[in-house]
């Protein structure tokens, strides 16, 4: 096993996802043939807390990047749901459905325990809570493992759940409606937790557009929620009320805004602006955007009420629940100021963070 520091590759400093990052780490096993990323942003409030994401990056500068970006936006994240945590991120390089083995978290485990729990792990795009379960046998500084050892298990219900606050939230101030009866909204991407808001939006009466790159987690939907589905390239352009990214990050970018017709976008997936700009420019159309990190903080949320007594769920809902009132204060800074809403999102955790420093 081999550790190697972030100032040694010459790839992290000069990288524009950079941002005073505390620390950068790059991890190598052998035996396993991990390859692995753990980025801790900022620890003003806490160890660090943020998920493990498996993917098949095509090289070693998108994963760098993919992991700056994500701890940055956990530590924003985490001080705007009032957390006692900073924010961190991991990325294992590799197949999520060809390379797992419990070689592999054993030895990613063992790492962050070489941390001393300077960063707390969790699952992610391409983890799960069997593989949390793996990585807690080598350390006690994960989070989300198995109910059955005394965790919240999956948190994707509650993160689901914290979106679907966000997205009442902004559709109560841009189209003035409380009810979601009809309301139709374009989610994209049917995974753990969009599969999760689309079952939130269909007992709330919203119609349901889908899309996914798997054909089985779109005949889900459409069998469970009467979704129609959408071909992929296609899902922008829909006659919506709502656009619910819930799949990778950077689907809001030059190409795919101009093509929007729905008012409002509020999903889970993290990153959701392929760059800074692009909040502007949503903004320019008269779209509301309700900031990722804010939104889906609903499982980072959850995992801060597992105890050494048990998961605290009613707790956690609660808690998650805030989501709605943070996204109307957003909202109205934005309006009062007259800025993209997604600047205001990165100046309130700033200043939260800079009075605790």
């Amino acid at each position: 096993m081999t550790s190697v520091a972030a100032n040694e590759t010459g790839a992290v400093f000069t990288s524009p996802a950079f941002d005073r990052h505390e620390e950068v780490i790059f991890y190598t096993d052998a035996k396993s043939g991990l390859r692995a990323i753990i980025a801790i942003h900022d620890t003003t409030l806490g160890p660090a807390l943020g998920g493990c994401r498996m993917w098949p990056y095509g090289n070693e500068q998108e994963a760098i990047t993919d992991v700056l970006r994500l701890s940055r936006a956990m530590s924003f994240k985490n001080a705007l749901a009032q957390l006692s945590t900073g924010g961190g991120k991991s990325v294992i390089i590799g197949d999520p459905e060809r390379d797992k083995s419990e070689t592999l978290f054993h030895a990613f485990g063992r790492f962050v325990e070489n941390l001393g729990g300077r960063y707390i792990v969790a699952e992610d795009v391409g983890t799960n809570v069997d593989d949390m379960s793996h990585i807690r046998s080598q350390t006690s500084h994960v989070m989300g493992f198995s109910a059955r050892q005394g965790s919240s298990g999956d948190p994707s219900p509650v993160t689901a759940y914290g979106v679907f606050c966000g997205l009442k939230a902004a559709v109560e101030f841009r189209l003035g409606r409380v009810d979601l009866a009809g309301l139709s909204v374009a989610v994209q991407g049917i995974g753990h937790v969009g599969y999760q808001l689309c079952k939130y939006l269909h007992e709330a009466g919203a119609k349901l557009m889908v899309s996914d790159i798997h054909g089985a987690a779109v005949a889900r939907a459409k069998a469970d929620f009467g979704a129609r589905a959408v071909a992929g390239e296609d899902i922008y352009s829909q006659d919506v009320d709502v656009f619910a990214p819930c799949a990778l990050g950077a689907e809001l970018n030059r190409r795919t805004i101009p093509q929007l017709k729905a008012q409002v976008v509020a999903g889970a997936a993290n990153n959701q602006l392929e760059c800074a700009e692009d909040g502007a420019k949503l903004a320019e159309r008269n779209i509301l955007y309700a900031p990722d990190y804010v939104i889906n903080a609903g499982g980072v949320s959850n995992l801060s009420y597992e105890r050494e007594n048990g998961y605290a769920r009613d707790q956690a809902m609660a808690h998650t629940a805030r989501i709605y009132e943070i996204t109307l204060e957003i909202f109205g800074r934005a309006k009062r100021e007259g800025r993209p809403t997604s600047d205001i999102a990165d100046d309130m955790p700033q200043e939260l963070l800079g009075a605790h420093s």
